[in-house]
């Protein structure tokens, strides 16, 4: 079983950039496809980003973060990470990784998904 453990979050103005970390531990998680998702207060959790396991990975994006997230990964070191840019205040969410052995599984957030705590990012206006 895989545990899972974000950070990086914190308090940013609109326009700036954080970069959210996630660390991999019990199980190596080079044959496990990765992912970012966020849930906002009173909001369901949504997706933000996925990528593939394989060295030449596949990367999705939800429209909303499209040009501004980038999702990328090292699989030598068990981590997955989410750099982030203009920032919006509607960005403002909790942020969780996640793990799946189906990319399908991972981007409509079905069942069997190994989940982090999440950290907090606020965007200031």
């Amino acid at each position: 079983q895989v545990q899972l453990v974000e950070s990086g979050g914190g308090l940013v103005q609109a326009g700036g950039s954080l970069r959210l970390s996630c660390a991999a531990s019990g199980r190596t998680v080079r044959h496990l496809h990765m992912g970012w998702f966020r849930q906002a207060p009173g909001k369901e959790r949504e997706f933000v980003a996925a990528i593939t396991w394989s060295d030449g990975a596949t990367t999705y994006y939800a429209d909303s973060v499209k040009g501004r997230f980038t999702i990328s990964r090292d699989n030598t070191k068990n981590l997955i990470y989410l750099q982030m840019g203009s920032l919006k205040p509607e960005d403002t969410a909790v942020y969780h990784c996640a793990a799946a052995t189906s990319i399908a599984t991972l981007r409509q957030i079905g069942p069997d998904i190994t989940w982090g705590q999440g950290t907090q990012v606020t965007v200031s206006s």
